[in-house]
């Protein structure tokens, strides 16, 4: 049992959901996920078909969802994940390391972002960072490699100190619990200030802020 899992080992264990149509992907996912003494596979899907039903059913905290599915899409299945069953964070699971699928999955609604080269440790740090309110997404997404768009005209002088400081922090790649920790605030607080902030600069969801977040940080590395 690992550090962590020894820590919430008084506590009931938290259940996640795999949708992916590869049975030995889900065989292996199942056994890593058991292994943790505060995580556990409540249920599994091969694809979009009764998928959100069975989540209904099952209750998870997160559902691991293939980006990819024989019977349709993995991102309209998050969409539909996140209007029927909300308060369900999901987290994509992809053999696909490119920025753009990782800002399309958070835009569907995804709370992680995990390439299939992960390891097993960081597929475990992922589930439980999203299970606090954090997002995931695996190191070698980088939104600062992408071209630079329009979403980079916008004006920090708007942001209050606090907001400010959050911004530089997400900017640092810090996911949100750790921001919270440094901080001394609640990870609620620090989803409420990243919704203020999106506001301020007209941003329209998560996956645009860390873009320009990041972008921010690596220009003023450079000067």
């Amino acid at each position: 049992m690992t550090a962590t899992a020894e820590r919430h080992s008084q506590q009931p264990p938290q259940r996640v959901f795999l949708v992916d149509d590869h049975p030995l992907v889900r065989e292996w996912l199942a056994n890593v996920i058991n292994q943790q003494g505060d995580l556990t596979v409540c249920g599994e899907s091969e694809g979009r078909k009764n998928c959100v039903e069975a989540i209904q059913k099952k209750k998870p905290h997160v559902a691991i969802v293939d980006i990819s599915l024989r019977d349709g899409s993995g991102l309209e299945l998050i969409a539909e994940i996140k209007q029927r069953v909300p308060q369900v964070e999901v987290i994509v699971l992809s053999m696909h390391s490119s920025p753009q699928y990782a800002r399309t999955a958070l835009h569907a609604g995804a709370s992680g972002y995990v390439v299939k080269r992960e390891t097993t440790k960081q597929i475990c740090q992922a589930i439980r960072e999203v299970i606090q309110g954090g997002i995931y997404l695996s190191k070698e997404i980088s939104f600062a490699s992408e071209p630079a768009t329009r979403e980079e005209n916008f004006d920090l002088a708007l942001l209050s100190e606090r907001e400010l400081e959050i911004f530089q922090c997400l900017g640092r790649g810090n996911p949100t619990r750790q921001i919270a920790s440094a901080l001394g605030i609640s990870i609620k607080t620090v989803q409420v200030h990243c919704g203020h902030i999106r506001e301020k600069l007209r941003l329209p969801g998560a996956a645009e802020l860390y873009t320009v977040a990041v972008r921010w940080n690596e220009r003023q590395r450079q000067k």
